[in-house]
């Protein structure tokens, strides 16, 4: 009988060695800037479900977050997946870092549950699937209604109705001689230049990477646009650093009567000011009526140096389905990318969901190229600022650009 409870004991001793020598854990960074974060009761859900696997689940700043994604994967010390977006999946690519997935997509119950096209948007350069979509939006314009109908205006669908509307709503409210409401608030820190091809890119024959963004059309568009803050005043002081949490701010405290986001931002500005916000698609700055507004990606990839790319795969796919996709969004307040979660959609004022249907026809992404990561997170950001401020002209701004596309 010893000899047996001995035998025992040794087999559930090694039963417990093997299998924590085969549980996996799968280091996954993402970003949410919103507290509400539902990510630890996800993490707990799939742990649940998969025994095996442990999720470290690690929520990187925004600003800093491609920052640090690069040089983890130069360092050879990448998460095994990450929250990632189109802009970066040139860079990502070049560097070798993403691991296709086109097959775990194929036998994947999930895949006949998002919506149609998606991952036709999210595909790579070569056609290959290595992004896994989990949210999407539309940028649009948000306007104060209480502004506008004490003014007597009606939201902007032109930029010289936008310009004349930002030039009304910028003025001195309380009688001290100090101006306190501007028009628009302009965001020009990182995550920017959304705000600026609005109103600059219509007006750039062939785009960002095909184009000639020193011809003067492009130039003088560019120069309408900084001329809105320097000659017209209509940005507030701060603009050429201000980021996300500014120019929400300042449109909540009614620093400004415009801005231009997406639908992740209406829950918090319906809190704010109730019926005081609406939006519409952002206007039309082409010479013809052309319009240009970001499609907003965010999605999920496995990197090729990840120990257990299956286990990666399992924890990225959870996120994208069903209720868990949908509780993934109800923190990011962005849509979520499943047919099953879009047909009972109750997370947003139906006002701010047809701006984002209504903003679809237009919508693009950035060029598939690996400048774009440098445009969106140095050259935009930095020779915005300097034009603003008047280190740099107009036109030099867009030769640096042009600069950093034409050396492809």
């Amino acid at each position: 009988m010893r000899k047996y409870l001995l035998a025992a004991g040794v087999a559930a001793a090694a039963l417990t060695l093997a299998t924590a020598a085969s549980a996996e854990t799968v280091r996954f960074w993402y970003h949410f800037d919103n507290p509400d974060n539902p990510m630890t009761s996800l993490v707990e859900k799939f742990e649940a479900a998969n025994p095996g696997i442990t999720i470290e689940a690690e929520n990187v700043p925004w600003n800093s977050y491609y920052d640090n994604l690069y040089t983890a994967i130069v360092g050879g010390d990448a998460p095994d997946a990450a929250m990632v977006k189109l802009f970066a999946q040139p860079r990502l690519l070049e560097m070798g870092a993403l691991e296709p997935i086109d097959d775990m997509i194929a036998s994947w119950d999930g895949k006949d549950d998002l919506l149609d096209g998606i991952l036709k948007i999210n595909a790579g350069p070569d056609g290959k699937q290595y992004y896994l979509p989990v949210q999407y939006v539309v940028l649009y314009l948000y306007y104060r209604t209480d502004m506008f109908d004490e003014l007597g205006l009606t939201p902007p669908t032109t930029c010289e109705e936008f310009r004349d509307a930002a030039i009304k709503l910028t003025r001195d409210t309380t009688g001290d001689g100090q101006v306190d409401t501007y028009g628009f608030g302009f965001r020009g820190g990182k995550g920017g230049h959304d705000h600026w091809l609005t109103l600059t890119l219509p007006q750039v024959e062939g785009g960002l990477d095909g184009g000639n963004l020193t011809a003067d059309g492009a130039v003088a568009a560019n120069q309408w646009t900084v001329d809105l803050f320097q000659k017209d005043k209509v940005f507030p002081p701060s603009a050429p650093n201000d980021g996300f949490q500014e120019i929400i701010g300042g449109f909540k405290q009614g620093l400004t009567g415009m801005t231009i986001h997406h639908i992740g931002s209406s829950n918090g500005m319906v809190e704010a000011l109730g019926d005081k916000v609406s939006a519409v698609p952002v206007p039309a700055c082409g010479p013809n009526g052309e319009a240009w507004t970001s499609y907003g990606d965010e999605s999920l990839a496995v990197f090729s140096s990840a120990e257990d790319k299956d286990a990666a795969w399992k924890w990225i796919s959870f996120l994208a389905e069903g209720e868990n996709n949908v509780l993934f969004n109800k923190a990011t307040g962005q849509l979520t990318v499943t047919k099953s979660g879009s047909a009972d959609w109750d997370l947003h004022e139906k006002r701010f969901v047809d701006a984002t249907v209504n903003s679809l026809p237009f919508a693009a992404v950035l060029p598939s190229s690996p400048a774009t990561s440098d445009f969106v997170n140095v050259v935009w950001p930095t020779s915005m600022q300097r034009a603003l401020t008047g280190d740099i002209t107009a036109a030099e701004m867009m030769q640096e650009i042009q600069d950093l596309y034409g050396s492809e």
